[in-house]
């Protein structure tokens, strides 16, 4: 379906023209007649098909011509990087339609938490935030939102993983009961459905490709011996010369630095980003990254669903994450939107358990490759869970008791 077919204002099919938006996604298609009829909606839908301009698009559209200084819309995102994407997509967007938006986040220093006061002082049309910092400004008690008229929960199911609830439901307590809510998420849990039931109003509910991968992602692993993951790297991305823009993750912070430096030393430029860099220092990263003069990146899991970057050709799992859940967000930053990508997984004896239920997961057998001769042969494939092992404990012996050893006189 065309966007002229979903009977939005002129002003911002012209905008969209300009960013080469043309042709509608399922999750567009389906969502933005439902928000454009002011329903309250619940929507499932895997990472890379387009939802944030499913949400956006219809509220914009709203918005055009709205002479209110008061914030209209807040959207409230689990990580400060897809708060910065989001609010960077709704300015390309609304850069016609003259619609005012800010985003909200941690880190920084007090100038920036001065900049988002005033801000939100002002009332900015749309307020995109972070559940914490924003609850900060709220404590503070200068943010007005008797007026928000929209309620957006974009990536629902990672806040409430992070442990947002509390401050979801401390947010919502400042907000007026007459507006729209909006809830994305790329799974359906059950704390997902027991929240939509506290917050939306017979909700309208669209549920597309629950927690599958995109089409277009080539599924590989390896089965490696710990210490042959820095070699099967270098050699696929000895192979992968042509690509110029590839993304490794891996599920710890200390790791990123690790890896970072073998593939610096190995002559393959790479640059790191996770929480143990200032914000100013995260966003530098991935400008490099997303106008190529990065070509290797190293995150953690939770960049896994703030990083929006076209065309990224490979994924790299360094190791299998500890959700299958998280294997689909990962994947998905390759083969957005009907494209191409390539996703390696590298898997030790003790993860293959975790690889199964991957597998499990996305109804499909990813193909384990074998390793090349130079690097020799990788443990062997088997998908039952590796049992600990327990160290012995030593227990100190009881005294045995002597009968006939004599009582003592009392």
């Amino acid at each position: 379906m065309k966007f002229t077919e979903l009977k939005l204002n002129e002003q911002l099919l012209e905008a969209m023209s300009y960013m080469n938006f043309d042709a509608a996604t399922p999750i567009q298609e389906q969502a933005i007649p439902v928000i454009l009829e002011d329903k309250d909606l619940i929507a499932c839908a895997q990472t890379g098909t387009g939802k944030t301009a499913a949400f956006v698009l219809p509220v914009l559209n709203k918005l055009i011509g709205n002479s209110s200084k008061n914030a209209d819309t807040l959207i409230i995102v689990p990580t400060r990087e897809l708060a910065i994407q989001i609010e960077q997509q709704i300015q390309g967007f609304a850069y016609f339609v003259g619609v005012g938006s800010v985003a909200v986040y941690g880190g920084g220093d007090g100038k920036e938490f001065d900049n988002q006061k005033d801000a939100l002082k002002n009332g900015a049309d749309i307020i995109v935030a972070t559940p914490g910092r924003l609850l900060s400004h709220l404590k503070l008690g200068y943010v007005n939102f008797n007026n928000i008229k929209h309620l957006i929960l974009d990536e629902a199911d990672r806040m409430l993983d992070m442990g947002f609830i509390d401050d979801i439901q401390a947010i919502i307590s400042y907000i007026k009961s007459n507006h729209q809510t909006l809830m994305f998420s790329a799974t359906m849990p059950a704390s997902i459905n027991q929240l939509a039931k506290k917050i939306l109003h017979k909700p309208t509910e669209i549920t597309l490709s629950i927690s599958k991968p995109a089409e277009g992602v080539d599924h590989k692993a390896y089965l490696v011996f710990e210490k042959q993951k820095v070699k099967i790297l270098n050699n696929i991305l000895k192979e992968r010369k042509h690509y110029n823009s590839i993304i490794i993750f891996t599920s710890t912070k200390s790791m990123v630095s690790e890896i970072v430096r073998s593939l610096n030393k190995s002559g393959f430029p790479a640059k790191g980003i996770s929480s143990n860099l200032e914000q100013d220092e995260r966003e530098q990263v991935l400008r490099d990254y997303k106008s190529k003069r990065t070509r290797i990146l190293v995150a953690t899991d939770v960049m896994s669903r703030g990083i929006d970057v076209k065309e990224i050709n490979m994924v790299i799992n360094y190791d299998v994450p500890h959700d299958a859940e998280d294997y689909v967000h990962r994947v998905g930053r390759t083969a957005r939107v009907k494209s191409k990508g390539e996703a390696i997984t590298f898997v030790n004896e003790k993860d293959m358990y975790k690889l199964k239920k991957i597998e499990l997961l996305i109804e499909s057998s990813i193909p384990k490759l074998k390793l090349p001769d130079e690097i020799g042969e990788g443990p062997k494939w088997s998908d039952k869970k590796t049992k600990p092992r327990f160290k012995r404990k030593f227990h100190k012996k009881k005294p045995k008791f002597n009968k006939n050893k004599p009582k003592k006189k009392e």
